[in-house]
């Protein structure tokens, strides 16, 4: 491949091809970047290597223009769920198997393909010497799927802190999202006292004292305030694990929750409501319950009306034909991180694929829309960045 070329349609789905063929289940990120690297390479695209830890590294390039302007950021990750063969799928999910206009495999909608059009994006800016002015850079990040450390390492070292417009190319079926909730996940152990079950009220039954958690929880958030965007706090308990056998009063139990933030009923006011039911609970005689937070994610909300917003539905609109749509979505993403950053600016979410078949078995990309988000991309930077 030249480096002097705009990719064509075959190398860019080449390009998408490699990637998903790339095991890169959480841990095993630092083989994508290291084919990134090498396709930006080729057609004279530095990227910069951000280690994070053995086999795991985030990704930084940018074009600079040289000319006075703003940034905008595009950004993904590198990692993806694991796929198990023996889970029903129609072809490996490594194969990268193209059929009717589709791609299938692990990670083909979460989010190689974003991927994938954000480095055809940058590789075809600079063939026709674009930007005109400002700076278009790229983040790529570890860990997202499970606690998103590269994008908390980024952050803290500054890498968005000088950004204008940030865009992450999660799938929306060309849907633009301008804002999604926060994601607390906690942990809530209950240490008992076990006996033989014969004997129960020598004992404390760690089990019983989760369920009063359990009960109190399910009410714990009925008068906060609903988002007029996204809606009320939604809240679940969702894994409860204790005993060791039948005839044994269980010493230790533990469960997992996950919640839903607002910006009206944030994570530091959801986290003090869940401390409050442990402290309440743990002046009975015999509870001993503890809160552990394992991640915290900030919910984000961006100006519909903003540039960036006006820009991306014009965008959609050319490539697709048809009227682009402004939406919310319930999961989080890295912006959840980057939001944490002092410095304010717009993100939206926008990339090829569907968001419900995300990490589900026989994931697939449709390869017109991994095309036309390439378009999307292209314009909204050129765009920008005048």
């Amino acid at each position: 491949m030249k480096g002097d070329d705009i990719m064509e349609e075959t190398q860019s789905v080449a390009l998408l091809s490699d990637l998903v063929k790339i095991d890169s289940r959480n841990g095993h990120e630092e083989h994508v970047a290291d084919r990134i690297i090498e396709e930006l390479s080729a057609h004279g695209i530095t990227a910069k290597k951000i280690p994070y830890a053995d086999g795991r590294t985030n990704l930084f390039c940018e074009l600079d223009s040289g000319k006075p302007g703003k940034t905008l950021m595009l950004t993904g990750h590198l990692d993806t769920v694991a796929a198990n063969e023996a889970d029903d799928w129609n072809f490996p999910p490594l194969a990268a198997h193209v059929e009717s206009g589709k791609m299938v495999g692990r990670g083909t909608a979460d989010m190689k393909s974003g991927l994938a059009a954000m480095v055809c994006t940058l590789i075809d800016l600079k063939t026709a010497g674009l930007p005109s002015a400002g700076k278009l850079q790229f983040l790529a990040t570890v860990g997202e799927e499970y606690g998103a450390p590269g994008s908390r390492q980024l952050t803290q070292a500054g890498y968005v802190d000088h950004v204008d417009a940030m865009i992450v190319g999660e799938p929306t079926s060309d849907q633009i999202i301008f804002a999604h909730n926060g994601s607390i996940d906690y942990s809530v152990e209950s240490v008992g006292k076990s006996v033989h079950s014969s004997m129960p009220e020598a004992g404390v039954n760690a089990i019983t004292n989760l369920v009063k958690f359990i009960n109190a929880e399910a009410h714990a958030f009925d008068d906060a305030p609903v988002s007029d965007v996204l809606g009320p706090v939604v809240h679940s308990v969702t894994v409860i694990n204790g005993g060791d056998q039948v005839n044994s009063i269980p010493g230790f139990a533990r469960l997992e929750g996950n919640i839903r933030p607002i910006p009206e009923f944030d994570n530091d006011k959801i986290i003090a409501g869940l401390q409050q039911i442990i402290d309440h609970l743990n002046e009975e005689n015999d509870v001993q319950l503890k809160l552990i937070v394992d991640f915290s994610f900030f919910p984000v909300i961006s100006d519909r009306h903003s540039q960036l917003v006006s820009l991306a539905a014009e965008a959609v609109t050319n490539t697709t034909g048809s009227d682009a749509t402004l939406n919310v979505i319930h999961g989080a993403t890295d912006a959840s991180e980057y939001t944490k950053s002092a410095n304010d600016f717009p993100i939206i979410v926008l990339g090829p694929g569907r968001w419900d078949i995300a990490h589900r078995v026989n994931e697939y990309v449709e390869i017109a829309d991994y095309l036309h988000l390439i378009a999307a991309y292209k314009q909204i930077a050129t765009n920008f960045l005048k």
